[in-house]
């Protein structure tokens, strides 16, 4: 987006740091100097380019790392600023931190990766109607758009992919052992049937997130916890936690078999296989609640998957229970429906704020001194709260709202009081780098910003 297209709260954020950087930064034409940023992130070493002054040293315990140096130390100055070693710090009003979880905390998505998991476990507790039902739920009839088209170029369209996992999830279901049948996964893994079913089923969760946004797909997704327990769904994430973070970082492409292209004809999907913990993030919690800041964790994937994760000490991140913040499904005594929570908001975008403020504000008065994100999910907490000192973006290189922060962020760079900071990492090991720059999967080359 132009800056012209800049909403006013937004241009606030970004005259900000102007008004507070040294006159040599603020005299730089941004076309050169974001061209500079450019050619110092192909050299590896961003901070270093751009002449930064070593900061005075602050010995609050925050591991070095991978973090960029001038994120790091600007992070570690902030928590001597307001955690419990400083003057002014009040026992009974406590800062806080709230980060994103997925692709923040760890790198993937947890949730993508248990909807592969339990399409791979066939980890469903739904008879062949109800499953029917779901894949329909909410979702509005017609073609996806054009993005999604099957071998033969045409549009696919809801009812035709429906139609072919119906057929599938039938057979599946009649001739799993873990079902009503009598066959061993392994075999059943090996059926066209199953082969279809997999690409099929995840197929069309992408193409109810690309046609009709995350308002529709991001409760369509856990509405197949219908039936579970929390203790089902919890030992399911584990379960999946474990296996992706053994397995390799890698994308695989998904296509249906060609014997059976049913009416939606043959489809293709890939997805991203494979987790990893973060360890800067992990230590940035643990330092934290070391120096009196709380620390919570804000997602749009379901509340009760991501604690397992967040929760759980051999996954070293150690955050309360009742500090994880996600999307909740409604329950039948201890059972999961497929619906969603009333009256609850959808953790994403600007309901990441709305559930901050409901949760956290109206219980503090105040809201987070710092929050971390990655997205377009993130934009609105990352920006909306007065009392934030610091939005750190982990740069995916993205477009759209979160691709305007962190052109923003990029900007702040020479600033010694930026709003927001840009965190590199490698997607092809899910390491930070202690840079500002990433580098894609499958590509060498540090990159500042979205091309």
């Amino acid at each position: 987006m132009n800056n012209s297209d800049k909403t006013p709260a937004l241009q606030d954020l970004h005259d900000r740091p102007r008004a507070c950087a040294n006159a040599a930064a603020s005299g730089l034409a941004r076309r050169g100097f974001l061209g500079g940023l450019v050619a110092a992130a192909a050299g590896g070493a961003l901070a270093p380019a751009l002449g930064h002054a070593a900061a005075k040293k602050t010995a609050i315990g925050l591991d070095r790392a991978k973090w960029a140096p001038r994120n790091h130390e600007m992070v570690a100055q902030m928590i001597a600023a307001h955690g419990n070693t400083a003057p002014g710090y009040k026992a009974g009003k406590r800062p806080y931190a709230v980060f994103d979880w997925d692709n923040t905390s760890i790198m993937n998505d947890c949730e993508e990766a248990l909807l592969m998991y339990q399409i791979n476990t066939l980890a469903f507790k739904l008879t062949p109607p109800e499953f029917a039902a779901i894949i329909r739920q909410n979702v509005p009839p017609g073609p996806f758009s054009k993005d999604f088209k099957n071998a033969a170029g045409n549009v696919v369209d809801l009812d035709s992919i429906c139609a072919d996992l119906d057929a599938d999830y039938a057979f599946l279901h009649a001739n799993y052992k873990g079902m009503a049948g009598s066959k061993p996964l392994a075999e059943i893994t090996s059926t066209v049937e199953f082969q279809d079913f997999r690409a099929k089923l995840y197929y069309l969760y992408e193409a109810v997130n690309d046609t009709h946004g995350v308002s529709v797909g991001y409760p369509w997704v856990i509405y197949f916890f219908a039936n579970m327990s929390e203790a089902d769904v919890s030992a399911l994430a584990e379960a999946s936690n474990d296996a992706a973070l053994g397995a390799a970082l890698n994308k695989v492409k998904y296509t249906s078999p060609a014997d059976r292209p049913g009416k939606a004809g043959i489809v293709s999907v890939t997805h991203f296989h494979g987790i990893r913990l973060c360890t800067e993030i992990a230590g940035m919690m643990d330092t934290l609640r070391s120096n009196g800041i709380d620390v919570y964790v804000c997602t749009a994937s379901l509340e009760d998957v991501v604690a397992v994760f967040a929760t759980h000490p051999k996954y070293g991140y150690n955050v309360s229970r009742e500090n994880v913040i996600g999307l909740r499904l409604e329950r039948n005594g201890g059972v999961y429906r497929n619906a969603y929570l009333k009256d609850w908001p959808l953790t994403w975008g600007p309901g990441k704020s709305v559930a901050i403020k409901r949760e956290i504000v109206t219980k503090k008065g105040y809201g987070p001194l710092f929050v971390a994100g990655d997205s377009d999910g993130d934009y609105d907490m990352l920006r909306d709260f007065p009392e934030t000192q610091y939005g750190l973006i982990v740069n995916r290189m993205k477009s759209g709202k979160i691709g305007e922060l962190s052109k923003l962020a990029a900007e702040q760079i020479p600033s010694s009081k930026p709003r927001f900071l840009l965190q590199g990492r490698q997607e092809s090991t899910g390491n930070w780098l202690p840079v500002e720059t990433s580098i894609k999967y499958g590509k060498t080359a540090p990159q500042l910003l979205t091309t």
